[in-house]
């Protein structure tokens, strides 16, 4: 499959000029980077949590259940932003003072996603008066309604997208509803349930409880480890407000000053904490962390996230590492699967339906999501896949790529066929529904139906978005490091890609699937490094010369730094 190798167009050159590298300042104006205020990660620039709809409202319901010790009754979802949420919400509320705090998690392969009436009944044995929902319950009428029918009170906090009706709950805050002012409507779980404790906090500061209760007044910047985590777990966009809570959060843990169970996740993960970035908690920590949701049980993600012991957490952590491992191979054989099937397609890529959904029996529920964000990286189209719920409904989970608005298009569907769709929920790149079985069929020829009318035969080529060519003298172990602090790099303010021609001078194959080479450009001589290479192109040892798409990085063995590439697309 061709792929196209686009430069970024540089912003107005007349845009304010920064007191930083060149390169710098060039890579975050084409990102529409326009202020140097833009650049200073402090706590102070954050958004202020006055402008979220009814926060006053869900402060009023949390201090109600505080002063009277009420049994509060968090409940999560079992991916990493639902965990972190919830970690964050019991961590918050203990150090206040509340005694009577638990959390419910569903577990997928039973309840499916939010507060469903199921999920209430079974909330019931803790004995609720309040539920707080984290990451979840905009989409929860009947779980709302039948929580209020048992007496409990509602205070829903998610990000997600609300349909055209909101539950009655008695309060709700996301910054996505109708009416919230909130200028950050990226942002994740995590971070509207960190808004509402810091809140939550301040109210409880100006009525002196921390001084009555004799309860040492809490620093929630404490809990910016935990926030930090489930921002880059959920991939929302990382506008400035979010690149805040990141930055800030990947401050303490690179100091040490995180929780065990991040510890204990990095440590399993063979990264060191003094050199994190944003993508080590992206690829090394939330895939554990996931893991326990998508195989098992996510309490056993958020008891790494909410215990003090360092020994208990390794011990988690280990267990999280082994469901990972067989996360991992079950997601091969289902990738496999997959590509087999969507081969006999795609001799001619513009045989792919431009929006493909798959389904097969056998296929486990808690991978599916993976399965669809890769088969969506290498097709670069939406992709839905499905697994058996239970032997007459499908539950799908769908992946979109800029352009595709994924949770509006299954709205229109479900406009269009008012039974065809069950249940669905999600925003603009990401996904879950459910359906009938027997609506497979029809279903796929409706998505593609719609996506077609969206996406061109040319939007579904992948292209590579280059920063340019670096010259000879930025190929440095110093600019590598100088980009590696200019971040937190992540959705929508995208690492610092390159492209450039090089001699290739040696290639060999790592683990049977890595491309390690040794390239060269004028006197420089580097190592360069592919994952996970096409084998039926590469090693090609005719290739005299390459055309690489790549990132610097910094290699670390044994106490040394050395520069290497990492390769993200080449040509011969």
């Amino acid at each position: 499959m061709h792929k196209k190798i686009i430069r970024r167009e540089l912003m107005n050159e007349d845009s304010h000029h920064f007191s930083i590298h060149p390169l710098l300042q060039r890579i975050y104006r084409s990102r529409g980077v326009k202020l140097d205020t833009e650049l200073q990660h402090s706590l102070e620039s954050l958004l202020s949590y006055d402008a979220l709809k009814d926060i006053q409202k869900a402060v009023d319901i949390l201090f109600d259940a505080l002063q009277s010790q009420k049994q509060i009754l968090i409940v999560g979802d079992f991916d990493a932003d639902g965990a972190t949420s919830t970690a964050v919400a019991i961590r918050a509320l203990r150090s206040f003072g509340a005694e009577k705090v638990d959390y419910l998690v569903p577990n997928r392969f039973a309840f499916g996603y939010g507060l469903t009436p199921e999920l209430v009944d079974v909330a019931r044995q803790f004995k609720p008066e309040l539920i707080v929902t984290v990451d979840n319950g905009i989409a929860n009428h009947a779980g709302v309604i039948r929580a209020k029918e048992l007496g409990m009170k509602v205070l829903i906090t998610d990000h997600h997208l609300p349909a055209e009706t909101l539950p009655p709950a008695d309060a709700i805050v996301n910054p996505n509803q109708p009416g919230c002012p909130f200028k950050s409507k990226n942002i994740a779980g995590v971070g509207v349930i960190f808004y509402v404790m810091l809140a939550f906090r301040r109210y409880l500061q100006d009525n002196d409880w921390f001084k009555k209760q004799n309860i040492p007044e809490p620093n929630l910047s404490r809990l910016l480890d935990i926030v930090a985590l489930g921002t880059v777990a959920d991939v929302v966009s990382l506008d400035y407000n979010n690149r805040i809570l990141v930055q800030q959060g990947l401050k303490r843990i690179r100091k040490n000053f995180c929780i065990p169970g991040i510890t204990a996740l990095l440590e399993i993960g063979n990264r060191s904490h003094e050199r994190l970035v944003a993508s080590d908690l992206g690829f090394v920590v939330a895939p554990r962390l996931n893991a326990a949701g998508r195989l098992d049980d996510m309490s056993l993600g958020i008891e790494c996230l909410i215990t003090d012991d360092l020994s208990v957490a390794r011990t988690i952590a280990s267990q999280l590492h082994q469901f990972n491992e067989e996360r991992r191979v079950i997601e091969q054989d289902m990738q496999e699967q997959a590509l087999h099937y969507l081969k006999k397609l795609e001799p001619s890529h513009e045989k792919l339906p431009r929006g493909i959904c798959l389904f097969e029996e056998e296929w486990h529920q808690g991978v599916i999501g993976i399965l669809a964000s890769r088969l969506k990286d290498r097709f670069h189209r939406p992709v839905i896949a499905f697994a058996l719920s239970n032997e007459s409904e499908l539950k799908g989970s769908a992946r979109s790529i800029p352009g595709v608005h994924i949770r509006d298009a299954l709205a229109h569907i479900a406009t269009k066929h008012p039974n065809l769709i069950h249940k669905f929920g999600g925003h603009a790149m990401a996904a879950g529904l459910t359906l009938p079985r027997a609506s497979f069929e029809k279903f796929s020829y409706e998505f593609d139906q719609i996506i077609s009318s969206q996406l061109k035969a040319e939007d579904c080529h992948q292209s590579w978005l280059s920063d340019g060519e670096l010259l000879d003298e930025e190929i440095s172990l110093e600019i590598a490091s100088i980009l590696r602090e200019g971040g937190p790099w992540g959705q929508s303010f995208p690492e610092p890609l390159f492209d450039g021609v090089f001699k290739v001078f040696e290639q060999r194959l790592l683990a049977g699937k890595h491309l390690k080479m040794t390239v060269g450009k004028g006197d420089k001589i580097l190592d360069a490094i592919a994952f996970n290479v096409d084998l039926s192109k590469w090693p090609n040892y005719r290739a005299e010369y390459v055309k690489m798409v790549y990132r610097l990085d910094i290699n670390e063995f044994r106490g040394k730094c050395k520069l290497q590439f990492i390769v993200e697309h080449m040509e011969a």
